[in-house]
């Protein structure tokens, strides 16, 4: 295992830290919800889903958190800006935890961060997220609802390589405090086939370069593989754990790990790897989780203590 050589901001979204040195901090898990396809949504233009079959996907995922101890935040995707500001109405009824606001658009975002707003959980919402061709108003909007937290995404369609991914971080970093956003998540975006190998890459360059909380969506990448294959459930699984792992031995803080189904697949293997790169960052450098509930005391039943987190504005 390794430890960066710079400090690593921890920032706390509510209730929920998110970021640090490899072995202090269990991996942050985002799932989707109301997202396209989803069999559970009814009409996706006018948010209307069935809320005994979301409710029960909230709690399954809320179970596997509690067990492992990697926190989780939802992750709210909507097509249609009503259909957002009903999912988001209904999230802050459901659960207690962070979610992110992810719309297909901006003005669909955008709406969800005026619901957000409206019902006093800005302190809850992530916008997800501020991307290369941001809109002037996207910022504005940002900045009006008091959001503080947003996914960037480092995307580059002209250079979709490990520098080029890098090269777009600061772009999207000055957009950020131009919205009065201080708890940048860096994505480092995850498109194509191969792409969690540079992904995870670039995760551990942003973290050793920035010190902020990193981590992608290496999901999407078995997703676009098993569409054409139709690979059986088991060797989908494998995949999806492998696809996982990689990113957080480089260093990932939060994973978007897909569909909220996924959760009983997804909670157990990240837990594990969690809790195996914290038993190594012990013995090589003395860390210590900050939390009682970290993954290496969960599933191994051990009790050290913990140190004092840095947080960094």
């Amino acid at each position: 295992m390794f430890q960066f050589s710079n400090d690593q901001a921890i920032f706390e979204i509510g209730g929920v830290r998110v970021g640090g040195q490899p072995g202090q901090l269990p991996t942050v898990l985002i799932g989707s919800i109301f997202y396209h396809g989803h069999k559970i949504v009814e009409d996706d233009q006018a948010g209307i889903f069935d809320t005994v079959r979301a409710k029960s996907l909230l709690d399954q995922e809320l179970k596997h958190s509690r067990r492992t101890g990697n926190p989780r935040i939802v992750d709210v995707v909507a097509a249609w800006p009503q259909a957002m500001r009903r999912y988001i109405s209904f999230i802050a009824e459901a659960t207690e935890t962070p979610f992110s606001i992810d719309g297909a658009t901006a003005e669909v975002r955008i709406a969800g961060l005026k619901r957000a707003s409206e019902l006093g959980l800005v302190h809850r919402a992530i916008y997800n997220s501020i991307s290369p061709g941001f809109m002037p108003d996207e910022i504005a909007a940002i900045q009006n609802a008091g959001v503080k937290t947003a996914i960037l995404l480092a995307y580059n369609a002209h250079n979709p390589t490990l520098q080029g991914r890098l090269e777009i971080i600061q772009q999207l970093l000055d957009a950020a405090a131009g919205a009065g956003v201080t708890q940048c998540l860096i994505d480092t975006t995850v498109i194509d086939l191969p792409d969690p190998g540079p992904a995870a890459k670039a995760i551990h360059h942003v973290k050793q370069k920035y010190g902020l909380p990193a981590g992608c969506g290496a999901h999407n990448s078995i997703d676009r593989w098993n569409s054409p294959k139709h690979l059986d459930q088991t060797t989908y699984a494998s995949a999806a754990t492998v696809a996982n792992v990689v990113p957080m031995t480089m260093g990932a803080n939060f994973l978007l790990y897909g569909p909220i189904e996924h959760a009983p697949q997804v909670y157990t293997p990240c837990a594990l790897a969690d809790a195996y790169i914290a038993y190594s960052a012990r013995q090589e450098f003395g860390t210590a989780p900050l939390t009682d509930s970290h993954p290496l005391r969960r599933i191994f039943k051990r009790s050290q203590p913990a140190a004092p987190a840095k947080v960094l504005q």
